[in-house]
C-alpha cells in the first residue's frame, strides 16, 4: 500500500456473492483500489463482528472493487 496515494493491491480469498447468495469460494485472487476512496464509498457495515487480535469489524459492503483472478 502506497501512504501517499492510498493505493493498494493485495491477495484474497473469500466467497463470490450474487444477488445477496453466495454462491461458491474463490482464491488465490487480487483485489485493488484506493483506501481513501474505499472509506468515502462504504454502503454499510454488518454485525457479524470478527474479531482479530484486538481488531473487531463486520462485514463491509462496497459498491464496486477491482478484482483479478482465476
Amino acid at each position: 500500500m502506497s501512504a501517499i496515494t492510498g493505493d493498494y493491491s493485495r491477495g484474497a480469498a473469500g466467497f463470490w456473492v450474487e444477488n445477496g447468495e453466495i454462491q461458491y469460494p474463490v482464491s488465490e485472487i487480487t483485489i485493488a483500489g484506493n483506501l481513501k476512496d474505499m472509506w468515502r464509498n462504504i454502503v454499510t457495515v454488518g454485525n457479524d463482528i470478527e474479531t482479530r487480535s484486538n481488531i473487531q469489524c463486520g462485514s463491509v459492503l462496497l459498491p464496486e472493487m477491482k478484482i483479478a483472478g482465476q
